[in-house]
């Protein structure tokens, strides 16, 4: 038997010991193989940065105006605070991701778009991932933080709710009607009874034990790792398998991989809750859709969605799985605002889309800001 039929033989040895099959697989292949076994190596580099290497960023300059317990909220004001235009506050989501997405990336920035569109003064809540210190904090700290934020702006403002972020709106409009002067809710759940979709469907299904034994897995807190596992385990392959070949696939496109990185600076990187934070929600809001009933107690006070009566904007995604239509639009008939001064937008696409997705931010929040220019001024 030739030298040459020996090689594959030894490679094959070779690749029962894991730290040496790259290398066999190079030999076994010749040159092509070297190729690429260069293609896996930038390959597996980028998987590692996937995974576990980037931290979301902020695109746009800003400054931290207040560093509070439970937020940094950030300035993305153009020119001189003069206190006569009235601010826009951005209510980004605390559901388990950095508030970088209403900021995501230059040219596909929700807060971009709220400049470019006229609107002066701009700030969104940069959520804190909760230490084992804020493991008690429970809604009202969150709505008596966001109030802490308006009246230091001035004591009346244009809330902006962004998924998780809008049920935090809804409350702080409903408890505070005087402090609000337009009201914008995307993607946000509303009426959690209302439609169908993967959220609705386990909160209902799982016991309420389910949750508590994950927060007392976390020491009192939401693990970010955990919510981030649910999320995935809604659509596996996509999230285990299909990125991954896309990434394999596109490996020598540095514009893919660069857009690749962006994103998984921000899904990969989770954030933590409050347990009673998070056990709240579940269970008052999700389980028992206090909130769109009128029972749920904010800050002493019995809330009423009645008790908004300000301009407001619903938009929703047409196949949106984590908030659907149903609970964005079902605001229409539990806020006490006129209809004639309710818009209702369906926009292509999911969830995530609706606030960092390039088609929505081009043709639908530009008119979104100016409709807060006319009715928020």
């Amino acid at each position: 038997m030739s030298h040459r039929h020996k090689a594959p033989e030894a490679s094959r040895r070779e690749h029962s010991v894991p730290w040496f099959w790259p290398f066999a697989a190079a030999i076994e292949l010749g040159e092509e193989g070297l190729e690429l076994f260069k293609q896996n190596v930038d390959f597996m580099t980028e998987a590692e940065k996937v995974e576990y290497a980037l931290e979301p960023v902020w695109a746009t300059d800003n400054q931290v105006r207040l560093d509070l317990d439970t937020m940094r909220l950030r300035d993305f004001s153009s020119g001189s605070d003069d206190g006569k235009v009235v601010p826009v506050l951005v209510d980004a989501p605390y559901a388990g991701h950095s508030s970088t997405i209403a900021d995501y990336a230059r040219g596909q920035s929700l807060v971009e778009v709220l400049c470019a569109a006229g609107l002066g003064r701009v700030l969104v809540t940069d959520w804190k991932s909760a230490t084992d210190a804020m493991k008690d904090f429970d809604i009202d700290k969150y709505l008596a933080e966001i109030n802490v934020a308006v009246d230091d702006l001035g004591g009346v403002v244009n809330l902006v709710g962004l998924c998780q972020g809008g049920w935090m709106c809804a409350m702080y409009a409903a408890r505070y009607p005087a402090k609000v002067r337009s009201l914008v809710l995307a993607g946000s759940p509303i009426d959690t009874d209302a439609g169908e979709g993967p959220i609705r469907e386990m909160a209902h299904s799982l016991p309420a034990s389910f949750y508590e034994e994950m927060v007392a897995a976390g020491g009192g807190r939401m693990l970010g790792q955990f919510m981030l596992a649910g999320w995935k385990s809604m659509h596996p392959s996509q999230q285990y398998i299909d990125k991954y070949v896309d990434l394999y696939t596109h490996i020598e496109d540095r514009n893919y991989v660069k857009c690749t990185e962006v994103f998984e600076r921000w899904y990969e990187n989770p954030i933590d809750l409050p347990g009673v934070f998070y056990l709240q929600a579940i269970n008052q809001l999700f389980k028992e859709n206090r909130l769109a009933k009128g029972k749920f107690v904010g800050l002493g006070r019995q809330l009423s969605l009645e008790e908004v009566t300000v301009p407001v904007y619903l938009l929703a995604g047409e196949s949106d799985d984590i908030t659907p239509r149903e609970q964005v639009f079902a605001a229409e008939h539990l806020l006490g605002t006129p209809g004639e001064q309710i818009v209702k937008t369906l926009a292509p696409g999911g969830h995530i889309g609706l606030f960092m997705g390039s088609r929505t931010l081009a043709e639908i929040w530009p008119e979104i800001g100016q409709w807060i220019r006319a009715h928020g001024g």
